[in-house]
């Protein structure tokens, strides 16, 4: 008999977005967290465009504007000072925003907790910790510790641990980590410059063997520096304040002309967890999967969770689903995610190189390439699909043309509205259909649709004197749907394709996710 639909612990910004998307789709939320505020400790300082575009889903759109900026420019050097890696970043990417955002963390935690505390039904409970669960079939008994030791019971249909590399909820479920054997202490600086600076470029990486280091954005007026602990330094001389601004010197950063706000040591990790769901009990973000910093996946990669699990967790509330499409979110997930990891610990391996042998090899290899210009032809993309899980399938079983890619995301008209295409049309379920082959369904497969709250768009390249069709401003989904050979393309709540179709084969498509949610397909 649960008192709320979902309890969620830990309310750091993946447990914060996942509050918001459940809430937004109706459900009551408890969130808990032991911390009285946010937790400081130097964290993320950059997402990339699928986690812009999914906090815009979540209602934060300008007021996150005070507290981001473009990451603009990305560049490695080596110790001489050499440029090895340059990367400019697309202001306008495929998923309709920057590929990469530097933020203020702090400030957008303030954003999301006022966005999700502005919601209906969501209750946020902080100073208390979560001691105890017990899975009853039907609900979950959670134990909680107030902060004058008292202990409570409460229940909740699910609960989801979003509490961070160190969680409980993940030792409850009995979850091994799997290692995938990257660790390094970074010593993080937060430092706020007294004076207006532009650095050029924004994001620094100086690949040195005799002491990697980092330097970024981390929001309007805000700047990260990061130093990584050398062979023969003990931890404790590394971490000193004495050491801080003596490293923060090799940039020009002094107590004089900037304000240290917070720094501390982390060590990289690049690890998962084999098991993210025990009945109603699930883990997102760093409570199932941790990684290095060096590609800004880490926050990103726990925004795809919850969005994964909001649209699941809601099709099974509403009884349109069976509780086993729950079982979807880690086989969705756990891949995509281990792309992640390993991109990440690639880049690591690079960046963190301590023998002067290796990295004068690594330069030579990564100069050269630069002159042919082979870099970004060769660059492997962030931008992964999805490749198990609800998605269709041809008749042997393989992925049908454009399951599991993200949909991309173009400008778009509808009357006298236009911007990106999630803001003028919406979000959810949404059938892209181009103008001219408008197919016909029955009304069994019209009510099914519309029961997920299914959006019907209609895509023209231009606005005819009659049509009331969306106007593909940027040309992007008309050019799209072509490269697949299709009239039509079903993309899920999380901007993933379930499939593309012909106009003929549309009502087999829509059988086919209606099967699929109800009854999930065996394992790939």
């Amino acid at each position: 008999m649960a008192t709320t639909d979902v309890l969620i612990v830990g309310y750091g910004p993946v447990g914060q977005v996942l509050t918001i998307l459940l809430a937004q789709r109706g459900f009551t939320v408890q969130a808990i967290d032991k911390w009285l505020t946010p937790y400081n400790f130097p964290r993320a300082v950059t997402y990339d465009g699928e986690a812009s575009r999914i906090l815009a889903a979540c209602g934060t759109g300008a007021e996150l504007d005070p507290v981001v900026e473009l990451s603009g420019e990305y560049t490695w050097k080596n110790a001489f000072g050499r440029t090895l890696l340059h990367v400019k970043v697309a202001e306008n990417g495929p998923t309709g925003w920057p590929d990469s955002t530097s933020f203020y963390q702090p400030g957008l935690e303030a954003r999301l907790a006022e966005r999700g505390g502005a919601l209906p039904g969501v209750e946020v409970r902080r100073g208390e910790e979560v001691t105890g669960l017990r899975d009853r079939d039907d609900h979950v008994e959670v134990t909680v510790v107030g902060g004058d030791g008292s202990e409570e019971v409460r229940t909740a249909r699910w609960v989801v641990g979003c509490d961070g590399a160190n969680s409980f909820v993940r030792g409850h479920l009995g979850a091994a980590v799997v290692d995938l054997d990257f660790t390094h202490d970074w010593l993080v600086c937060d430092v706020v410059p007294h004076e207006a600076v532009e650095f050029k470029p924004n994001n620094l990486q100086i690949c040195d063997p005799g002491r990697p280091r980092t330097a970024v954005s981390a929001g309007p007026g805000h700047r990260r520096w990061e130093f990584m602990r050398v062979p023969g330094e003990s931890r404790e001389e590394f971490e000193s304040l004495e050491n801080v601004w003596r490293l923060l010197g090799l940039f020009g950063i002094t107590a004089q002309n900037a304000t240290l706000e917070r720094y501390g040591v982390y060590t990289t990790q690049a690890c998962y967890a084999d098991r993210w769901r025990s009945g109603r009990i699930f883990l997102a973000g760093d409570a199932a999967h941790v990684m290095p910093p060096f590609l800004g996946q880490g926050m990103s990669s726990g925004f795809r969770d919850a969005m994964n699990l909001a649209w699941k967790l809601d099709l099974v509330r509403r009884g349109l689903a069976g509780a086993d499409l729950l079982d979807t979110y880690q086989r969705e997930r756990q891949v995509h995610v281990q792309h992640a990891i390993r991109m990440s610990r690639d880049s690591g391996t690079v960046i963190c190189e301590t023998d002067r042998t290796a990295a004068a090899g690594r330069d030579a290899v990564m100069l050269a390439a630069l002159r042919r210009r082979t870099q970004q032809r060769h660059a492997r993309s962030l931008r992964e699909p999805i490749v198990d899980g609800v998605l269709r399938r041809a008749v042997d079983g393989s992925l049908g043309t454009g399951a599991g890619e993200p949909v991309p995301q173009g400008r778009v008209a509808v009357g006298d509205r236009t911007g990106r295409f999630d803001a003028v049309v919406g979000t959810g379920f949404v059938l892209i259909v181009k103008e001219g082959a408008e197919p016909a369904l029955d009304p069994d497969r019209t009510a099914f649709l519309d029961a997920l709250g299914a959006l019907v768009v209609r895509v023209a390249p231009d606005r005819g004197p009659a049509s009331d069709a969306v106007v593909d401003l940027d040309g992007v989904y008309l050019p799209w749907l072509a490269g697949h050979e299709a009239d039509v393309a079903l993309v899920r709540p999380d901007f993933y394709v379930f499939g593309t179709a012909t106009a003929d084969d549309l009502p087999a498509l829509v059988d086919d996710l209606r099967e699929q949610v109800r009854f999930p397909v065996p394992h790939a």
